[in-house]
């Protein structure tokens, strides 16, 4: 019982503890399920690309308002709908892969939200920004996130079979011309809206692991896409939590806490995962051996 009063005191007794984590849940809910999406398309790295595509708009942002909610997360939308549509055109329009256009447009664009913050701030703005810090969650961010998350679910619901569909036929909605353009288009934009909100609570280096791990993880766990959805969503809700209690107790900084903690339930479900995890890998019956 002493154990379970440990876990649940910074929630009882924090406001600001409250806050992160209803944030936190907020994100769990959406953007885990996006980064399955990007997983079962290999486009898992993009995730990591638009993460870093919203900087150069947030940059802006605090160059015009300074740490403006407002003017931040305008800001790094813009900037990372234009990183996209941008990587989207090169790829349609050249023979550049997808994948390629988005690291060249990722890396002009770390670049120059670095050079930005620098014109202005300090190092410890451009920590803040790349690093966040989910302790400060105030209620306005609260509701960007939540906003967000609402969005996002309810925007997926929409999308959801054509999602599928090109997951495991690309070149049949690519036939389809702008009507097969759409949902993709649309994904995209929720990935961008989805790394704004990570981005004011975890900052841009950290969002992409909320959306990625728990996705991953729950891949050695199942093959079919509902059970795959809850799992996701569900790591994500216990590294959340866990995150923010060993922030709380140890005094470690909470976003890298919460990431990192995902990263450990990742190598759980790589070692004993049902579906492909190591030791039931290593387990099988080798009926071949004489």
């Amino acid at each position: 019982m002493e154990a379970l009063a440990d876990l649940l005191y910074p929630f009882e007794e924090f406001g600001f503890m409250r806050r992160a984590l209803v944030a936190c849940i907020a994100l769990s809910l959406s953007a885990p399920p996006l980064g399955l999406f990007l997983i079962l398309r290999r486009m898992s790295l993009m995730g990591d690309a638009m993460s870093h595509a919203i900087l150069p708009g947030a940059a802006v942002g605090f160059l015009l308002a300074g740490f403006s909610l407002p003017a931040l997360s305008i800001g790094g939308l813009l900037a990372g709908v234009t990183i996209a549509l941008l990587a989207g055109a090169t790829t349609r329009f050249t023979p550049q892969q997808e994948d390629a256009s988005m690291a060249v447009f990722y890396l002009i664009s770390l670049a120059c939200g670095v050079l930005l913050i620098s014109l202005k701030g300090s190092n410890t703005d451009l920590t803040h920004l790349l690093f966040g810090s989910v302790l400060a969650v105030d209620n306005p961010t609260l509701v960007l996130v939540a906003s967000i998350a609402t969005l996002t679910m309810l925007t997926m619901a929409v999308i959801l079979r054509p999602l599928v569909v090109e997951c495991f036929d690309p070149e049949f909605l690519r036939s389809q011309g702008e009507k097969g353009m759409l949902p993709h288009l649309t994904f995209l934009v929720l990935v961008v809206l989805n790394l704004v909100g990570g981005f004011q609570a975890l900052g841009t280096l950290m969002a992409v692991g909320l959306m990625i791990l728990p996705a991953a993880a729950a891949r050695f766990w199942s093959h079919h896409l509902g059970i795959l959805l809850i799992l996701a969503c569900l790591d994500a809700m216990i590294s959340s939590y866990l995150g923010l209690v060993a922030s709380f107790y140890w005094g470690v900084p909470s976003g890298p806490s919460i990431i990192l903690t995902s990263g450990c339930l990742y190598f759980f479900s790589l070692f004993f995962g049902k579906e492909g995890g190591l030791w039931h890998h290593f387990r099988k019956p080798r009926h071949l051996e004489g």
